[in-house]
């Protein structure tokens, strides 16, 4: 198990001298799962995807800029600018431990970068598109995982802010890739897709539960630091529901009641995976809890993607 940690970039990983499993892990593919089906969820909600080969070849391009590419990229960059945290939280992790050296991990950040750019222009290219969307969204997110991780802006230093920025990259970031792709991105999706971030945000808190002792050394504000381990966790599950049930809402305002039945029977599993796992110990039980319950919240994703594929959602700019 600790050599499949070490792979995927989990805590409690093994050490290894490899080169290439410390570039691995420093990209934390754990990480990927969220955005390569965000992208799903985009093509999915965007009504035009169809099952041919131009385009799985194409969703497959864009799962691989948005997650080993651009996540790697913001996971290897967050590495870089927390060596301090985690020489406290995770000594052996690739950077603390000496494993690699800092100018490894530099042209690590700048090839897996300028990848995803160069991967963004050509689905750009492929599509026809006359304003390079999926470039710019790219770029942008980008920016974004950039500024949360290095000073002087270093959004993780703000708990709210910080985790937004982190759950509105996993959710909303590849939804929109995925349905500039192959549609086209409306302002109504776009909006829905920053309301369903906020539970992205709860997810998020569940990442801090392990870094509190550095972050409470470092002065880092995230919510665990801030409010406390057991007020934290209820703000996490109470942000994963209430904005779930929020999209239960949505698809019966827009007539889509089968999926918000599907939805709600999604949600209810996950608030039990709470009381079992994480109300009650966040600190010992945060893997066993993500791992039971974040299958549910992402088929909840697709199923509310597709509602928004058959809906007048997809036409209103």
């Amino acid at each position: 198990m600790s050599d499949a940690r070490q792979l995927l970039g989990i805590k409690g990983a093994s050490e290894t001298s490899s080169t290439w499993k410390l570039r691995l892990q420093l990209m934390k593919p754990i990480t990927w799962i969220p955005l390569l089906w965000g992208v799903v969820c985009g093509a999915a909600a965007s009504g035009n995807y169809q099952w041919r080969l131009p385009d799985v070849i194409a969703a497959i391009a864009c799962m691989i800029m948005s997650g080993p590419l651009l996540a790697g990229y913001t996971q290897t960059i967050n590495d870089y600018y927390d060596r301090e945290i985690d020489a406290i939280n995770e000594p052996n992790r690739p950077i603390p431990s000496g494993a690699i050296s800092l100018n490894q991990v530099k042209l690590q950040i700048w090839v897996l970068l300028l990848g995803g750019l160069g991967v963004a222009y050509l689905l750009d290219l492929w599509a026809n598109h006359k304003t390079p969307s999926v470039f710019l969204l790219a770029l942008g997110g980008s920016f974004v995982s950039y500024i949360y991780s290095a000073p002087p802006l270093k959004l993780k230093q703000n708990g709210w802010l910080g985790n937004y920025a982190l759950g509105a990259s996993y959710i909303a970031l590849p939804w929109w890739a995925g349905q500039a792709l192959f549609g086209q991105l409306t302002w109504a999706t776009a909006a829905l897709t920053l309301a369903y971030s906020l539970a992205g945000l709860g997810i998020a808190v569940i990442n801090d539960f392990k870094s509190v002792e550095g972050d409470r050394e470092l002065g880092l504000q995230s919510l665990p630091v801030a409010f406390g381990i057991k007020k934290a966790s209820w703000i996490s599950a109470g942000m994963i529901d209430v904005f779930q049930l929020a999209m239960v809402v949505v698809l019966i305002a827009i007539g889509q009641h089968l999926a918000s039945v599907i939805l709600i029977l999604l949600i209810i599993p996950q608030m039990t995976m709470q009381d079992i796992w994480l109300l009650r110990d966040p600190l010992a039980f945060d893997v066993k809890y993500q791992a039971s319950a974040q299958p549910f919240l992402i088929m909840g994703m697709l199923v509310t993607a597709l509602a928004i594929g058959h809906s007048t959602l997809t036409q209103i700019l």
